[in-house]
């Protein structure tokens, strides 16, 4: 049987459009957060980017990385309590 363009051949996997990208839902179950807080994020901008697909909201997994990084460097070093040193 000929191939056909757009149908994969018989042995390939098919590819899934949404590889590399977690819903709003996952990331926040991953995170230990609640879906609110990532949706207020969003609102106020402070959060990882994400992307809108209808009334879906997914957030590529490398900004979510980088997010999570910069956070990381931005943290306020904070100093020892106690006496003196």
């Amino acid at each position: 049987m000929p191939h056909l363009g757009s149908m994969p051949a018989p042995k390939e996997k098919p590819r899934t459009l949404l590889v590399g990208w977690i819903s709003r839902l996952d990331l926040a179950l991953e995170l230990g957060l609640s879906v609110d807080t990532l949706r207020r994020w969003e609102a106020q901008r402070t959060g990882p980017p994400c992307v809108r697909a209808g009334r879906k909201v997914y957030y590529r997994r490398a900004a979510v990385e980088d997010w999570l990084e910069e956070q990381e460097q931005n943290a306020p070093r904070r100093r020892r309590a106690g006496g003196r040193r």
